[in-house]
């Protein structure tokens, strides 16, 4: 017998966790033409639904390029202390909105200095609007925690400084670190020298890989540089044929090593072909730490309970899958133990005995 199908409005209530989402690709639409207006910047359009419809289709274009030129816009209103506070503390109270009790937002200041700002006051100013939308949702009755993750973009030279930064901020809301931006000709091995800093400091670290580029950034990130989790991962299945693993595979299953999956961002890039055929399923099913994201919710219009819903619409998913994975995440958080734990126990497996 089938368990029956859960509906949209009890996922709506399951709290859920986030590891891989971009401050940046997250604004709302209707303040994104408000910050526009402010700072004169032209966008596509001034109407908010028509903006978030334009999102969606450069997202669902197939183009590479139409898609990361969609951030240029979020960008050009982030580049001011008004426009930073604002963006942090909506994107805390949206994530409270959809359930979620934690989550880790990640940026890269260095592309957030056209407005005079330096890389600290990026950060000091992030952290302000996060701690401002914490306090809000905490009021509110639906309280959320959210760390930092701070990104050095791998295409250019200052991801040494990105990691200085996040060194600098571990005591004031930043977890960790990861580098962005395109995968392929870009190898996360041209950075070892912020990566073994920040192992010598004790900062943890993921690194989009094994999406846009296969099985040697996977291999990279891990072994070369030595990253705790991996952004999407989706490639991974180049190194498991009929069940059995490789060697790589093998290693960052049974090495419980985080992946970082969002399934529409990764139908939207071309990294996998549909819901129900991404292999967040297949590699759930084999063991492996798989944990549910939404990477950039305004690109891709999606929110936690949407990416959840169309696993149980259209791959099969139950209520004990949602719950692997919400666990999965926060058991690979950029947080002390025991607070993953207690989020755990206290927070996440009797919020589940309550939704259901």
């Amino acid at each position: 017998m089938t368990a029956p199908r859960i509906d949209i409005d009890t996922i709506r209530r399951l709290p859920k966790a986030v590891l891989h989402d971009h401050l940046d690709g997250g604004l709302r639409p209707a303040t994104l033409v408000e910050l526009a207006q402010t700072v004169g910047h032209t966008l596509p359009t001034t109407d908010p639904q028509a903006l978030a419809d334009w999102y969606y289709e450069a997202a669902n274009s197939g183009d590479l390029v139409r898609y990361i030129a969609t951030f240029e816009h979020t960008l050009a209103v982030m580049q001011t202390r008004e426009g930073l506070l604002r963006t942090a503390e909506e994107y805390v109270l949206d994530l409270a909105a959809d359930g979620v009790v934690y989550g880790e937002v990640r940026y890269a200041p260095e592309l957030m200095l056209k407005g005079g700002l330096t890389l600290s006051e990026v950060v000091e100013t992030v952290q302000e609007g996060l701690a401002a939308g914490m306090a809000q949702a905490a009021a509110a009755g639906t309280p959320v925690r959210v760390g930092t993750l701070l990104c050095g973009m791998r295409m250019f030279d200052r991801t040494r400084e990105t990691a200085d930064l996040a060194v600098a901020f571990r005591d004031a809301g930043v977890v960790g670190f990861d580098i962005a931006g395109a995968e392929d000709g870009f190898p996360p091995a041209d950075h070892l020298d912020a990566f073994e800093h920040l192992r010598r400091e004790n900062v943890p670290f993921t690194i989009h890989a094994g999406e846009a580029h296969g099985l040697p950034s996977i291999h990279q990130a891990l072994q070369v540089c030595g990253a705790q989790r991996i952004g999407h991962g989706v490639r991974i299945t180049e190194d498991i044929v009929d069940g059995k693993l490789g060697r790589l595979a093998g290693w960052v299953r049974d090495r419980r090593v985080a992946l970082e999956m969002c399934p529409t961002s990764n139908l939207q890039t071309g990294a996998a072909t549909s819901i129900a055929e991404h292999p967040i399923t297949a590699l759930k099913d084999l063991g492996f730490r798989v944990t549910l994201n939404t990477d950039n919710r305004l690109v891709s219009g999606t929110t936690m309970t949407r990416e959840m819903s169309l696993l149980v619409e259209e791959a099969g998913w139950s209520t004990d899958d949602l719950r692997t994975v919400t666990v999965n995440a926060l058991k690979s958080a950029f947080l002390p133990f025991d607070e993953r734990n207690a989020l755990i126990q206290d927070v996440v497996l009797p919020g589940y005995e309550a939704a259901l």
